[in-house]
């Protein structure tokens, strides 16, 4: 799972609270034996710790890892290519260079010379096509972005040569937060996964595991791999701590003290007063992660489409976004700004009247029978506490009554995925982000049709749609301009005809780090990852 959708969980990633592996409550523990990167560390001995507020590893096997370690994981392991949101296009990692065919169907990377695993044997052609043939077979977690791979074939040490089954952008997809890592799959003669799974790691990254305790409070520690590609001159933090500190008030304070490096998010109040600490620097970035309201289009009150209409209408999108102080902004759509197929014309607006008119038109609403509904959401996210807050109101006042329960992202997906459809909700609120820098990972996983259920938490099931959702890639690889129409057009039927979600607001990434990081920048496309191997510890 992601945290609720890896990240799903609990405001998402920062909100992550969102997240996955699942929102952990619970007390601070003894903070003993905590690295403290202070005025006493050398530059050499410079330690980066994160501040997560969730738990951090749910799954070590590269293959399947799907949820909060993506934050380690993207400092350990490597990919072909990573996304750069400036240009807005794939830059080389593990290849340096990749061409594809007029039809988008070949695509050839050169591999990078000189690069070794942590476990001494080379990154070559013949690891790369092992590392995605595992994760292909597999089929867990984000393996679907491989999908369409029909071969690879390593005729060089440094060539990888894909065959596809259909076009598709190969130069993103190799960029992919999940699943797309390359690894030693010959790390260990004997159960892999098992061996992942005690806490090793095959990747090529600028470090390595040094230390890793399920359920402490420094919960992981990686240390500076000396070989790799490249190199360790100049300064550099040698070390990473993961931290996890659940309370907010309780991660600022050791900010303050000097005892972390990183936050990774702060409520509005405590995010003010960082920006204003001499000692402290913040970032506010826009992200692709967006909260998804999901109605249930099969069962329930909600399967009347003018009902599911009359939500949406309900919902002040202005007024939550205002009260998040900067934590979210307006959403247009499904697709976030900066990714392929958004569009300036989907901002909602609440609309009580329209709201109204609906209700009336289906026998419910000021005058008529009362209409009962429930909702699911993160325990312990303040913004969507706030949507709850508002929403709950507005209905109100249209004689609608919303019982709304926070849980665990686990307690919560299973309800929603329940076989017994009386035993879902009608109402399902989640975060969503996408797998590689392209729109196609929100329709495809939410509302392309599946069964058993696993995101799908609108239970859409439309030929038609599933049929436009599943020419996007090759669009994409072949023709942005008709890709461009075709996200348009299926946000359309899915938000406006279908009625099948609600998108209330796209997050802001707000972070507070030490003042002696030199370097920051956030990239939207790895949820809260900080590449810290691209940072220098200042004084």
């Amino acid at each position: 799972m992601r945290w609720h959708k890896r990240l799903l969980a609990a405001g998402a990633v920062a909100a992550v609270t969102l997240t996955a592996a699942a929102c952990a409550g619970g007390k601070v523990r003894g903070a003993e034996g905590s690295p403290q990167p202070g005025a006493s560390q050398s530059a050499a001995d410079a330690t980066f710790v994160y501040v997560p507020n969730l738990d951090v590893v749910t799954d070590w096997d590269p293959a399947s890892s799907y949820s909060n370690e993506i934050i380690a994981m993207e400092n350990i392991y490597e990919s072909l290519t990573r996304y750069n949101p400036q240009t807005k296009k794939a830059e080389p990692r593990l290849a340096t260079s990749w061409t594809s065919s007029p039809d988008g169907k070949k695509w050839t990377f050169t591999l990078r010379s000189g690069a070794t695993f942590h476990t001494g044997k080379p990154v070559d052609a013949a690891a790369a096509k092992a590392s995605i043939e595992r994760t292909m077979k597999i089929g867990q977690g984000a393996a679907y972005i491989w999908g369409a791979v029909d071969k690879i074939e390593a005729p060089s040490p440094t060539t990888l040569e894909f065959t596809l089954k259909y076009p598709t952008p190969l130069d993103l997809i190799a960029s992919a937060g999940y699943a797309s890592y390359i690894y030693d799959t010959t790390a260990e003669s004997g159960d892999l996964k098992k061996w992942f799974g005690e806490g090793h790691d095959a990747g090529s990254g600028p470090y390595t595991i040094d230390s890793w305790q399920k359920g402490q409070e420094t919960e992981l520690t990686l240390k500076a791999y000396d070989a790799y590609w490249g190199g360790w001159s100049g300064p550099h933090y040698k070390k990473i701590a993961y931290r996890v500190t659940p309370e907010l008030t309780t991660a600022w304070q050791l900010l303050q003290r000097g005892e972390v490096t990183f936050v990774q998010r702060l409520n509005a109040q405590l995010f003010a007063q960082a920006s204003s600490t001499p000692t402290v620097q913040t970032s506010q970035t826009p992200s692709f992660q967006n909260l998804l309201t999901l109605f249930n289009t099969v069962s329930g009150p909600l399967k009347d489409v003018r009902l599911r209409q009359a939500v949406q209408k309900a919902i002040d999108y202005d007024g939550l976004v205002a009260a998040m102080k900067g934590s979210g902004v307006a959403a247009s759509g499904l697709v976030p700004e900066g990714l392929l197929g958004y569009s300036t014309s989907q901002t909602p607006k609440q609309d009580l009247p329209g709201a109204e008119a609906l209700l009336k038109q289906a026998g419910y609403g000021p005058g008529g029978k009362r209409l009962d509904l429930t909702l699911t959401y993160a325990q312990g996210d303040s913004d969507q506490d706030l949507l709850v807050t508002l929403l709950s109101s507005a209905l109100d006042k249209l004689n609608v009554k919303l019982t709304a329960k926070p849980l665990q992202w686990t307690t919560q997906w299973d309800q929603g995925k329940a076989k017994d459809p009386s035993k879902r909700q009608d109402i399902f609120v989640m975060y969503w982000y996408p797998d590689y820098a392209d729109a196609y990972s929100w329709f495809v996983n939410v509302f392309h049709s599946a069964e058993p259920i696993s995101f799908n938490l609108s239970y859409l099931k439309d030929a038609g749609i599933d049929k436009e959702i599943d020419e996007l890639p090759a669009l994409t690889a072949t023709d942005k301009t008709a890709a461009e129409k075709a996200y348009g057009d299926l946000q359309n039927k899915i938000i406006n005809e279908k009625a099948a979600v609600a998108v209330p607001y796209v997050q802001n990434y707000q972070r507070a780090f030490a003042k002696s990081v030199q370097g920051y920048t956030d990239n939207p496309a790895y949820p809260n990852v900080v590449f810290v191997y691209d940072l220098k510890p200042g004084a």
